[in-house]
């Protein structure tokens, strides 16, 4: 009796000083949440002009990662929705929606009105009925410098018979948050975990959230048992029998001031309703046997065939009091629910060359050795140039080089050996985190994703394929090279702001800031925000009044012009 009642005592406690730092970290939050609502705000204003669907071939989408990307029910078609791409200076965040045509090897931009605003680090599930339904709930936005954040708790259903969104408002739903994760669960879609950032606080989350998609109704879930501790980011799946699994994640706290230490979870939960107790959940830890992944975090998940749950990469932290290194990872792992049973996922090889095949280098991700493609028609590489517009109003030119996989795409080499010395290099995606996972008739397609070189941060744009039932190789479906990425470091601004532009585009990105910024006002030399805005403000409103419309309202108006003014002095700070 004394260790039971010591025990709920403990969580009680538990629970009382989550609450409380949930408290501390919402009022620390609001202030910054407020500024960013405003600049989202602006963006829905935009996207509310748009008032027809159009749908566009393009090119493959830009680099990304913390994107989402689901097969469609019905057809043999891909989706991807949202995601960020940092160029070392700034941090973009879309609302774009895109389609792969699995047969047609091809892409397209679909623009609907009234989208959900820009994010990342959302959940996005897909539902067969009504010709298919593709659900979002959360994710977070986050300032051009990268130092505020804001975490929706919207829900949002693409129609996708009819392309067309809907937001969903219905409450008693979870508190705004990215990094958790969502499934459908016979006629629910059941929430779990998460966190919420601010510039100087977060929290995690453990809660779960059951959606009811006949009644439209948020209910939160109360399990027995012992469930995981606070998490995001974790594989979370439901098995053959009903249950639904809760593997790994990550979380941090702090030790010290200013001294946060991380945690790379590799415990297991099994989440199950219990027949014949209505509305009854029940958690237990489970052990499965067999070859576990290693600790890591930023994974990605799919559903594999025969109810098998797919792991793919990540980064394992290694990490100090005042340092932090990453090993980024690109295995195969799958968890066979009905077998209780981890294994690990061995690629068989090509059968005709099996005897002779030798493995070749990885991929390094200094993107040293480029992966070859094998077997598909030739084509020479494209550069494509896309000119992404920042929240700020500001121009900056993408280039990247896209190889289709084929004899014209592979770089010639004196280190170059015959089939037969050297069975060819093994095609495989090189090491990554937070790519984009989706399975469509038992085949793995991987999107996107990133990797640390350095102080660098490398966003990738490639596509590759796995047959599941083979497992023999992975094939390019479109292959990129890392070193065509631009990237901006401090004094490459200041030399760009001298004439001298980076490398490989210096001319256009010079025209790019003499015709675009100019059309704001500059920031003079050594000029605080509280003097800029004031000098400015008469512009900004303006500016945010042809946004807004001639029906908005003056305090909104104003609140968009000093969010639009504060990113664009924040960008030039």
């Amino acid at each position: 009796m004394g260790k039971t009642g010591k025990k709920e005592k403990k969580g009680r406690g538990a629970e009382k000083t989550a609450a409380k730092m949930e408290k501390k970290v919402s009022r620390r939050a609001r202030k910054e949440e407020e500024d960013l609502e405003a600049l989202i705000a602006h963006f829905q204003t935009l996207d509310a002009k748009k008032t027809q669907i159009v749908e566009t071939p393009c090119s493959p989408p830009s680099p990304r990662l913390n994107a989402s990307l689901s097969a469609h029910p019905e057809k043999d078609e891909l989706i991807l929705f949202g995601g960020e791409y940092f160029n070392g200076q700034k941090t973009f965040l879309y609302n774009e929606l895109y389609t792969y045509n699995i047969r047609k090897d091809a892409w397209a931009k679909v623009e609907i009105p009234n989208p959900p605003p820009p994010r990342c680090a959302h959940q996005a599930v897909v539902v067969p009925q009504c010709g298919g339904q593709l659900w979002i709930f959360g994710g977070e936005f986050a300032s051009p410098n990268g130092e505020q954040f804001y975490h929706y708790k919207d829900l949002w259903v693409l129609h996708l018979a009819t392309k067309t969104w809907e937001q969903v408002r219905s409450p008693g739903g979870p508190s705004g948050r990215s990094g958790h994760r969502m499934v459908a669960w016979k006629r629910q879609l059941i929430l779990f975990g998460g966190f919420h950032e601010s510039t100087r606080d977060y929290i995690y989350y453990n809660d779960v959230y059951a959606f009811n998609l006949d009644t439209f109704t948020w209910s939160k879930l109360s399990p027995s048992g012992s469930g995981p501790t606070p998490r995001s980011g974790c594989q979370m799946s439901v098995t053959p029998q009903g249950g639904i699994v809760i593997y790994g994640g990550y979380s941090k706290q702090r030790v010290k001031k200013d001294v946060d230490k991380g945690t790379q979870h590799a415990d297991m939960f099994l989440l199950k309703f219990e027949e014949g107790r209505e509305g009854k959940w029940l958690w237990t830890r489970i052990n499965p046997s067999g070859a576990k992944p290693t600790p890591r975090s930023g994974f990605s998940v799919a559903m594999a065939p025969n109810h098998q749950v797919l792991l793919f990469g990540g980064v394992c932290d290694e990490e100090e009091e005042e340092s932090l290194e990453g090993d980024f990872l690109n295995d195969l792992h799958f968890y066979d629910s009905t077998k209780h049973r981890w294994f690990a996922g061995q690629l068989k090889g090509p059968k005709s060359e099996k005897r002779k095949r030798r493995r070749g280098m990885k991929v390094e991700p200094e993107g040293a050795n480029k992966p070859e493609s094998e077997g598909a028609s030739a084509q020479a590489p494209l550069e494509v140039v896309r000119e992404v517009v920042a929240e700020d109003g500001t121009v900056v030119t993408i280039k990247q080089l896209l190889t289709a996989p084929g004899p014209a795409g592979r770089p010639q080499s004196d280190e170059d050996d015959s089939p037969e010395e050297a069975g060819g290099p093994v095609v495989e995606p090189c090491p990554r985190s937070n790519a984009m996972l989706a399975v469509k008739h038992g085949r793995l397609y991987l999107y996107g994703g990133m990797f640390e070189a350095g102080d660098r941060q490398v966003t990738l744009s490639d596509l590759y394929c796995l047959d599941l039932h083979k497992m023999e190789e992975w094939t390019v479906l479109v292959e990129a090279d890392p070193e065509t990425q631009e990237w901006l470091e401090e004094s490459d601004s200041e030399a760009s702001s001298a004439g001298e532009g980076a490398e490989g585009g210096e001319e256009e990105e010079e025209e790019d800031e003499e015709d675009g910024e100019p059309q704001h006002p500059l920031v003079m030399p050594g000029e605080q925000f509280a003097d800029y805005l004031p000098r400015t403000e008469q512009y900004w409103v303006s500016l945010a009044q042809d946004g807004a419309g001639p029906d908005a309202k003056e305090k909104k108006v104003l609140k968009v012009a000093q969010a639009m003014a504060k990113a664009f002095f924040e960008d030039l700070a």
